[in-house]
Formats: structure tokens, C-alpha cells, sequence
């Protein structure tokens, strides 16, 4: 029998495997574009719409989540503001080709409407969350009882309370009778978003930064992408730092699907395919050179987010104690999300290669794991406030992951591997 079990855990682990590389980014980004934005990608929602059911009488009963705020707002104005002063000037020049003039118009349209709203929450970010906690007690009807208690808390930006307040809103809505506590607090910010300087320093250092600049290099995008839009070969050497100028327009490109204009105008139109491809090459690598276990910045980054997961583990401790302890729910941000997973090991993101070129042929791919309202979620499963023997599910982004543990009821792993393993990984690090 439990060689049966560990067979099923195998053949479970290897279609997980499948179904979530059945495509590489590149065939990705060709069939829809907005991919190309990684972690601005417009929540997609779950790929895996039937759950694997739960061992013999086990039921849920308890759920521990981590989420990103919704899509929002692009968060520094400045980048208009670049691009728009530049594009000024060469206007003024007649330096600008009749696309040049196109494209400084549609930004002049993203700076009207995200004008003294920089970073807000958007309708799409707010439609997010209200569908990801519908889904949540569809899924999970037995945690969302009468009888429980949920617990939401936000850090205290705005975007992440508004993300907070339209997940409840919709929760209150299919169950009236719940009793809902919401937090936005400075005191929480320790463990919902804790920035370690020490880490940061190591991992952001003017070593990595060129280490990265490098890799950049092997990969340009910039040339034909500003011939296209000025006209002038003097002004384009006097004024136009190219990569600057790309890097800028690729941002706006990527943010567009998060706005509330997002179904008036694009930029992708002005990138190639291949352009669209490379340029996120780049930032996938930034964000796992910045954020992951990998060696050249420590290999440490990760434990940035060790409060959060000892929050996750004391808070789950002793909720489960209780007959009816519905849920722990947490909001924030993608800074804490991913190092989050690549603490966890959540579906191999605790990937630590030095090879660059490696990781997107391993699966670190940055819109798997934190697009716009990203998040995790640990389902507990029992038989009764009896049983000893608690069971856990990991669902990142609403789909069914895996976590680096033996256990022979994959996808479900028994709590106490759980807790013993990852107490056992946060209290190895030294500050």
C-alpha cells in the first residue's frame, strides 16, 4: 500500500512538473504579450481548475495566505516624466519620426490617467482579489463556517488595504455571518513586509549590479526600438541614453494591461516579438538575482522573509487548537511574496545556480510566481478537532505546488514534516 502511495506521489509530482512548463516564455510571450511583463502580468487565475481531493475523511479547515496586492497604478512618475521631457525636446528638433510623435502622445495618455494616482489600486486590481476569495470559499466551504473567525491584515500601503477590503467585501457578501477582523497596521509591518537592510545591501551591491549589467549586454534590445522613433542620428547620440530610454518604455509597455485604460491603447505594437522576449529575459534575471537563493548575491536572500514564515507557522500552531479557526489572511506585496516561495522551495524556487542562463530552462520564471495579486495559500486538512494527524495543501496562485518534502500523500504533506523542516531552516540562519 504505501509503495502504491509513493507511486502516485511520483506520476502526481512529474504532471505537475509538465503542466506547469508545458510552454517556454518565449511561446508564451508570442501567444499573449502581456506575459512579457512578468511580475506586472494581469493576474490570470488558476490553470488548475479540478483540485486532487483530499485523503479518506480528511476535510479543510483552516487556511494560512499570503497575497500580493492587486494591479495598480505604475509607481514612479518619473518615468513619464523622462521620457516625455526627452521626447519633448526632440519634437521641438523635429527629431521624432510619425511614430516618435504616436508613442509621445499614448504616454501623455497613461501620465493624464495615472496623474496623483502613482501606485493606487486599479478597478482590475480590485477585481482580483474580490474573484480570488470568491474562488477561495468555493473551493474551501468548510473553513468560511459561521462559527469561524477570519483575520486579514494589510501592510499599511495603500493599495495592499484596498486589496484587503475588496477580498472581504466579497467574503462578507457569500457569508453574512462571519465574523471578519481587518488590520492595517504599523506594528505588523515586521513580519508582512520586513526589509533586512543587511541582506539588501549584500544582494543589490555595485559587484551584483555589474554582474547584471553584463549579462544585459549579451542581450541588447535598445537600437532598432529608438531608430524607430527619432529620426535624428545626432540627436539620438547627444541626448538618448538608449538602455534608459528602452528600459522606461518597456515598463510603461507592461504596466498598460494594469490600468484602467488598458482597453484604449498599447505600446507592444512597438516592440518585436523578440524584443518583448528579451526584455523580460532581463528582468526575470534581475528579480532572481535580487531575490532568490542564488550565490552571487549570498545566497541568503530569501531569509529576508523568515518572520513572516515563523508568523505562518506560530499563527497555524494555534489556530489549530480551535474547532473553528477559518483563516489567517495576509496582504502585501511581491518583495515579500518571493522570497516568501524561494524560502519554502515552493515548486523548485529555491534554485540556487550561478549560470544565468540557466534559470529560465529550470522554470524561474517571475509571472508563475508573482504576477499582480500573486499569492500563496496553505489549506490545512483534518478528519476532526481530534486528529493529530493534520494534512496541508500548497496552492500557489490557485494551483496545486510542491514543496521540497517526502511525503506519500502527494499533493498533501503532513504538518509536522512542515513545521519541523522549515523551523528548522529559519533557525539555521545567522544574522
Amino acid at each position: 500500500m504505501n509503495s502504491m502511495k509513493r507511486i502516485i506521489s511520483i506520476l502526481w509530482i512529474a504532471c505537475l512538473s509538465m503542466m506547469m512548463t508545458a510552454q517556454t516564455p518565449k511561446q508564451d510571450i508570442i501567444k499573449d504579450f502581456r506575459y512579457s511583463g512578468g511580475s506586472f502580468l494581469n493576474y490570470p487565475g488558476p490553470k488548475q481548475h479540478k483540485l486532487t481531493p483530499a485523503p479518506k475523511g480528511k476535510k479543510p479547515f483552516y487556511i494560512s495566505h499570503y497575497g500580493r496586492h492587486g494591479s495598480r497604478n505604475i509607481t514612479k512618475p518619473k518615468v513619464f516624466c523622462d521620457l516625455l521631457q526627452l521626447m519633448a525636446q526632440a519634437e521641438k528638433q523635429q527629431a521624432l519620426t510619425q511614430l516618435g510623435l504616436d508613442v509621445k502622445k499614448r504616454i501623455e495618455m497613461m501620465e493624464a490617467d495615472a496623474y496623483e494616482r502613482s501606485g493606487e489600486l486599479t478597478a482590475i486590481g480590485a477585481q482580483q482579489h474580490r474573484d480570488i476569495m470568491r474562488r477561495m470559499v468555493e473551493r474551501f466551504p468548510e473553513v468560511f463556517s459561521d462559527k469561524a473567525t477570519i483575520t486579514a491584515r494589510s501592510t499599511i500601503s495603500i493599495r495592499s488595504i484596498l486589496s484587503m477590503s475588496n477580498a472581504m467585501t466579497q467574503l462578507q457578501a457569500m457569508r453574512p455571518d462571519l465574523t471578519i477582523n481587518q488590520y492595517a497596521s504599523l506594528r505588523d509591518m515586521h513580519h508582512l513586509f520586513h526589509i533586512d537592510t543587511v541582506l539588501i545591501t549584500k544582494s543589490f551591491s555595485d559587484e551584483n549590479k555589474a554582474y547584471y549589467n553584463a549579462f544585459c549586454q549579451k542581450y541588447p534590445t535598445a537600437d532598432r526600438l529608438v531608430s524607430s522613433l527619432f529620426s535624428d542620428t545626432a540627436f539620438i547620440n547627444r541626448h538618448v541614453n538608449k538602455e534608459c530610454f528602452t528600459k522606461n518604455l518597456f515598463q510603461l509597455a507592461s504596466d498598460l494591461q494594469d490600468t484602467d485604460i488598458s482597453n484604449k491603447l498599447t505600446l507592444y505594437d512597438i516592440f518585436t516579438e523578440e524584443e518583448l522576449y528579451l526584455n523580460w529575459k532581463k528582468k526575470n534575471t534581475e528579480w532572481y538575482l535580487g531575490w532568490s537563493f542564488c550565490p552571487i548575491n549570498g545566497g541568503k536572500m530569501p531569509y529576508s522573509q523568515r518572520f513572516l514564515l515563523r508568523n505562518i507557522i506560530e499563527r497555524a500552531d494555534s489556530c489549530i487548537q480551535l474547532a473553528h479557526p477559518g483563516a489567517n489572511l495576509r496582504y502585501g506585496h511581491d518583495t515579500a511574496l518571493l522570497p516568501l516561495i524561494c524560502l519554502l522551495g515552493v515548486n523548485g524556487y529555491d534554485l540556487n545556480i550561478t549560470d544565468l542562463e540557466q534559470i529560465e530552462q529550470r522554470g524561474w520564471v517571475d509571472y508563475h510566481i508573482i504576477p499582480m495579486a500573486g499569492n500563496l495559500q496553505i489549506v490545512f486538512y483534518r478528519k476532526n478537532p481530534a486528529d493529530k494527524d493534520i494534512l496541508i495543501k500548497v496552492l500557489l496562485n490557485e494551483n496545486e505546488a510542491t514543496l521540497p518534502l517526502k511525503t506519500d500523500v502527494a499533493p498533501y504533506y503532513h504538518w509536522n514534516d512542515f513545521r519541523t523542516f522549515y523551523l528548522q531552516r529559519i533557525s539555521s540562519y545567522k544574522e
